[in-house]
């Protein structure tokens, strides 16, 4: 079975996994679905795929995205303020209220939940189903020491990928799931990291795509080329056999 007769089997899941500035690489991911019509029926993930999956899930088309993405300048994030991290942002929380379509779950247009990592009780928290979209997103990318926390229902919360790098706590047992792992080459992470891993549970189908161009907040401008890489490989993939 190919890739592309899997996703035609049945409803499935889109899980995106975090990686830094990542959301590159899942967008060119999703905007291969788009066009071939194979489309989520639930989408869950953490930081970077949170914010790819929540801005398609509350309306936005992923061409719009990549648009959006290919705008992108450090300067409209960059708000070095003193606290537990470097960013107060308070920008990146105005960009996300200006790019969402929808501001809440409730309107999204499939179901989406995403993984953020409450700092008090030092576990993940799913956020999903109704509430702020916003704070929800912009709390899963809150990265630690970048970012500073963010405060939901009194409570400090960070970047989803603390704890559920691939995203997975929102998805419910014996779902279909495709899962995009973006592959760390993070220097301060430990080679065989369980981080690092990619996820076996059973209806898993995962995509991981090596070697793409390591984008940051002083390398955007390889941001489009991750984005086309991911898109090319992607579209080569859905005609090939499932991964073993």
């Amino acid at each position: 079975m190919t890739l592309r007769e899997w996703l035609r089997e049945g409803p499935f899941t889109l899980t995106m996994s975090s990686g830094f500035f990542g959301f590159f690489a899942h967008t060119g991911v999703l905007s291969v679905l788009e066009d071939e019509g194979l489309l989520p029926a639930r989408i869950t993930g953490s930081s970077a795929g949170a914010l790819v999956g929540g801005a398609w899930a509350s309306g936005l088309s992923a061409g719009k995205l990549a648009a959006e993405l290919f705008a992108l300048r450090r300067e409209h994030f960059w708000d070095p303020w003193p606290g537990a991290g470097l960013l107060r942002g308070k920008l990146f929380r105005e960009r996300l209220t200006t790019l969402l379509p929808t501001h809440t779950f409730e309107a999204c247009r499939v179901p989406l939940h995403v993984s953020v990592f409450d700092v008090v009780a030092r576990q993940t928290r799913v956020l999903g189903g109704a509430g702020d979209l916003v704070r929800a997103i912009h709390a899963t990318c809150a990265v630690p020491f970048m970012f500073h926390p963010v405060w939901i229902e009194g409570r400090p919360f960070v970047d989803g990928g603390v704890a559920d790098r691939p995203g997975l706590a929102g998805v419910p047992a014996g779902e279909r799931v495709l899962y995009h792992h973006l592959a760390s080459r993070s220097p301060w992470r430990r080679p065989g990291s369980p981080s690092l891993r990619v996820p076996v549970r059973a209806g898993l189908v995962p995509l991981v795509l090596q070697g793409l161009p390591r984008v940051g907040p002083f390398k955007l401008e390889q941001g489009p080329r991750a984005l086309d890489a991911a898109r090319q490989r992607t579209r080569a993939l859905l005609d090939a056999p499932l991964p073993r």
